[in-house]
């Protein structure tokens, strides 16, 4: 369940100056997750990311997911607003990911923010990260970008899920590279369905991922969004059957508003 920083619209005021208003018009991870785990008697993972959170909010937010029995969480220093070019934090909160996963193993070793809060109940949160088959956008490298990841690991990171990639060659070779350097938890592979051509400029820009070419030129061919959708279904089908045979226990799917593409991929697979 993804998590998303306050967002905010500049209000006029009768003088003509304006105000910075914050607007929330959706409800909050925590209550989503715990919605979910009600109806539908399923784990959720909610994301816990940097950006537009103190640590005291954080830790409050973590305070309620362990109440709820919601014991997953997925470490993130979460993107830049789309109106700012580079990533501040709050200025009370976390910079990196890895500083947010400190304070969630903290917690889990019954440490608060509070130095001398008494008897910390020591909360038992299994602790993901992510990985970047095609290295992260800020990463010089892909070793730097691994050492990176080497390090949430030691920190206390329980597993890694993955950037979605369209190349499971990209994904074996990161998965290697991971084994390699040392890093033994389990690696979630993410995927997501490309739906409309309009995504062969728009994910590579946004995500920073690779389309391979014999993908994009059936793409182009496509007519209509809705075969583009079509081609893309039957792609994503065929990345999971090459994963799955491989050996890959899990798979991690991106809907982004396409959860009947999702289905249907899941329905063509189990």
């Amino acid at each position: 369940m993804t998590y998303h920083r306050s967002e905010h619209m500049f209000k006029k005021r009768a003088d003509g100056s304006f105000d910075k208003v914050e607007i929330r018009k959706r409800p909050g991870t925590v209550g989503i997750c715990a919605a979910i785990m009600n109806h539908y008697n399923v784990d959720a993972v909610p994301h816990l990311i940097c950006g537009g959170f103190s640590k005291e909010e954080t830790e409050n937010a973590l305070i309620d997911l362990a109440f709820l029995g919601i014991d997953n969480v997925l470490v993130l220093r979460g993107d830049a607003p789309k109106n700012e070019t580079f990533f501040e934090p709050h200025p009370n909160g976390h910079r990196y990911a890895i500083d947010l996963l400190h304070q969630v193993a903290q917690m889990n070793n019954g440490i608060y923010l509070e130095e001398d809060l008494v008897e910390g109940v020591k909360t038992k949160f299994c602790i993901g990260v992510a990985g970047y088959p095609e290295k992260h956008f800020e990463a010089p490298n892909m070793q730097n970008d691994i050492e990176h990841l080497i390090r949430k690991v030691e920190a206390g990171a329980d597993y890694i899920v993955t950037q979605m990639f369209f190349d499971n060659k990209k994904f074996f070779d990161f998965v290697q590279k991971c084994r390699d350097a040392g890093i033994k938890v389990p690696i979630i592979p993410g995927l997501k369905p490309l739906t409309s051509k309009k995504q062969l400029s728009v994910l590579p820009r946004i995500f920073h991922v690779d389309i391979p070419t014999d993908f994009s030129n059936e793409i182009l061919k496509c007519k209509t969004d809705k075969e583009v959708e079509e081609l893309g279904t039957e792609w994503l089908i065929q990345q999971s059957c090459e994963l799955k045979a491989a050996g890959i226990p899990v798979l991690h799917y991106y809907t982004l508003g396409k959860p009947k593409v999702i289905r249907k991929v899941v329905e063509a697979i189990v």
